[in-house]
């Protein structure tokens, strides 16, 4: 009688052991997953506000030198003119 009961706590032990090792693993696969889903969506913030940055002097840029192209054209337009 004894070592029945000996024996189902033996059993009852090896079945936690088995059970409670995955499930520690598995949690601590899904921290750190969760830490690096962190990290990424870091980056991408600051990757997303660099780009922003980065198109905004592009338009600025642009914008400046569809002035200079307009000025040109003016200028070369006065010159036509007066030639002819």
């Amino acid at each position: 009688m004894e070592w029945e009961i000996i024996t189902v706590i033996i059993a009852l032990v090896g079945l936690l052991t088995t059970v409670t090792k995955p499930i520690m693993k598995l949690t601590n696969t899904i921290t750190q997953l969760n830490n690096t889903c962190q990290n990424l969506e870091e980056r991408m913030e600051k990757f997303e506000n660099h780009n922003h940055d980065s198109h905004v002097k592009i338009w600025a840029h642009n914008d400046k030198q569809d002035e200079q192209l307009t000025n040109h054209e003016n200028r070369i337009s006065i010159l036509e003119e007066k030639e002819k």
